[in-house]
């Protein structure tokens, strides 16, 4: 589990962000605005962030408060090899290819699409794998946001290995020769150990939190 403090935050700020959509009277404004700029000190103190840069990022924030959701491809060859990314973002440590969820795509377009755009692979969604709360998995490093992460089992349809702004290396491993230096931030050896069962069982339900 996340700190409590960070969760405490994250909770205040989307009370926040909430009540700043809703409110029309202006001294309940003051008292929303109020606590998002409690929430932004409780998250920045611990995480020695600057205060004002994370009221900014909460202030960006409008509307309902709701998780993001971010999408990752477990894309499996004709070998039964799983494809992993470089990532440029997190110095060359390893992944699935994947992303934020785009306004209209559905989450599984979104994938398809992350896959393409980071190894060059067309690939088509066999199944929805997992459904996974990240504050409830040991990512890290944590996240000012509640983030939901969806993980597809896909087939390679195309394409050719090429890599992208975002990624220097594209790869397949065996489930025995899976890289130790995974990007944390994205995904979990487990969550991998988690694909090549689901890629070798169509009938296992779909994981979630």
């Amino acid at each position: 589990m996340e700190p409590g403090w960070l969760m405490w935050a994250r909770e205040l700020q989307a009370i926040a962000q909430t009540g700043l959509e809703f409110a029309r009277d202006p001294y309940d404004r003051e008292r929303y605005i109020a606590v998002r700029t409690l929430a932004a000190r409780i998250m920045a103190q611990p995480a020695s962030a600057d205060t004002l840069w994370v009221e900014k990022l909460f202030a960006a924030e409008t509307g309902y408060a709701t998780p993001k959701v971010g999408v990752r491809g477990a894309v499996f060859g004709e070998d039964g090899r799983i494809l992993l990314v470089r990532e440029v973002a997190d110095s060359g440590r390893w992944s699935l290819p994947g992303g934020w969820a785009e306004v209209n795509q559905s989450p599984s377009e979104s994938v398809v699409r992350e896959v393409l755009e980071e190894s060059g692979f067309a690939v088509s969604v066999r199944k929805l794998a997992a459904v996974y709360d990240r504050s409830r998995n040991p990512h890290l490093p944590p996240r000012p946001f509640h983030i939901y992460k969806l993980f597809f089992v896909c087939d390679i349809v195309g394409g050719e290995a090429q890599t992208s702004s975002e990624t220097s290396e594209v790869a397949f491993f065996a489930e025995d020769e899976v890289p130790g230096d995974l990007s944390i931030g994205r995904v979990l050896p487990y969550q991998i150990t988690r694909m090549f069962e689901h890629a070798r069982s169509s009938t296992l339900p779909t994981d979630f939190d």
